[in-house]
């Protein structure tokens, strides 16, 4: 599964706004020069969180961008879904039509089991795992056998 950039560059947002959640709303220019981004395209990815209800925005000179939910609450497969971002790692998986050999192809079977698994830890992984250090991602063997 590719992650897209876009995605990669909401996710950073969130975290740093979640650094400054409860104090003033933070401007885009700093959000950018903390998390090595353009800020052009940081305003369209803010955008995008704000018509999801993840971010408020402010204007005036003392307006800026705060969080809208808790981070806790703000799912990292939320906001893959947020920016379209929700496909499966092989294609085949969503729309058997693509392939011929779907029905007895013996590739499948790994390939929904990767999904699977990636899909799990988007949804269980929120924006407040992301704020602690270091997030030890143990997938259980459960996961991959089922």
């Amino acid at each position: 599964m590719h992650i897209p950039i876009k995605v990669d560059y909401a996710v950073r947002a969130l975290v740093d706004l979640s650094h400054h959640n409860g104090g003033k709303p933070v401007h885009a220019t700093q959000v950018a020069r903390r998390m090595a981004m353009p800020e052009p395209y940081l305003d369209h990815i803010l955008h995008t969180l704000s018509k999801n209800g993840f971010t408020k925005t402010m204007r005036g000179p003392l307006g800026g961008h705060s969080l809208a939910m808790e981070p806790a609450d703000i799912k990292l497969s939320m906001v893959m879904a947020a920016f379209d971002e929700t496909e499966t790692i092989v294609g085949c998986l969503e729309n058997t039509a693509t392939c011929t050999l779907s029905d007895s192809c013996g590739q499948r079977n790994i390939w929904q089991t990767v999904d699977q698994a990636v899909n799990d830890i988007l949804e269980r992984t929120t924006i407040a795992d992301l704020l602690k250090p270091s997030i030890p991602l143990s997938l259980n063997h459960s996961a991959l056998t089922s």
